[in-house]
């Protein structure tokens, strides 16, 4: 059963509502991937519409609000991760006193976003663990970190405490995450499972096939373990 669409922001909420629905990560306060919170000049800005934007999410009964690294332009990733933790430490207080967890995804830089610098797990947990608080995680696409670094269940068991959220894509394409991609769901989603996950895990792949509601169908009967 479908009960949340993903990435919708605030002028959506209540459609969702009125439906029934939720989105179980909620967008509209980033300035988008290319520009993130890895650049200094970003973070007045940036703070700006998630000091506006997380009392607004806690008001609709949302919990996680996504936030993107940025790309690299150039800089340094070390430099990049002093400079995000520097930033996001500025929401924190907010975001634990409305309980809305800002989550930063991780997406591939090989194929699909050139120069994002937030491709991998290795930083994206540093970086969790530099700002240092519970309301702020990952959101691992297993899409992208099986383009970019693979062993994605080792991965997940590893380090499923600092992610909050989850999406599906198949490989290559990101299209349906049956077997006709290189990826073995079932296993995944079993993975998480046992790690003890309640929250919820987001179909992001793009339909292949012409049935669009059959391939999501099946998408959610693959992933219901």
């Amino acid at each position: 059963m479908v009960v949340s669409i993903d990435l919708v922001g605030p002028e959506g909420w209540p459609t969702l509502k009125k439906y029934g629905l939720t989105t179980a990560m909620a967008n509209g306060a980033d300035t988008g991937i290319a520009d993130g919170w890895n650049r200094l000049e970003n973070h007045d800005k940036l703070v700006e519409r998630y000091t506006r934007l997380i009392p607004q999410a806690a008001d609709a009964g949302l919990t996680n609000l996504i936030c993107l690294s940025g790309n690299c332009k150039g800089m340094d990733k070390q430099q990049g991760l002093e400079n995000c933790a520097v930033g996001l430490k500025k929401i924190m207080a907010l975001a634990e006193q409305k309980k809305v967890t800002v989550v930063l995804e991780m997406l591939n830089s090989k194929v699909n976003h050139k120069d994002y610098m937030a491709d991998t797990t290795a930083w994206a947990v540093e970086l969790v663990k530099r700002v240092g608080s519970e309301r702020f995680k990952l959101l691992y696409d297993i899409y992208h970190m099986q383009i970019m670094e693979g062993d994605v269940i080792a991965t997940i068991k590893a380090n499923h405490r600092h992610f909050a959220h989850y999406h599906t894509g198949g490989v290559p394409g990101r299209h349906e995450i049956d077997e006709t991609q290189e990826l073995n769901y079932p296993a995944i989603m079993r993975a998480i499972v046992a790690t003890g996950f309640k929250g919820h895990v987001a179909q992001e792949f793009i339909p292949a096939r012409p049935d669009v509601l059959g391939s999501l169908r099946q998408a959610v009967q693959i992933c219901d373990v």
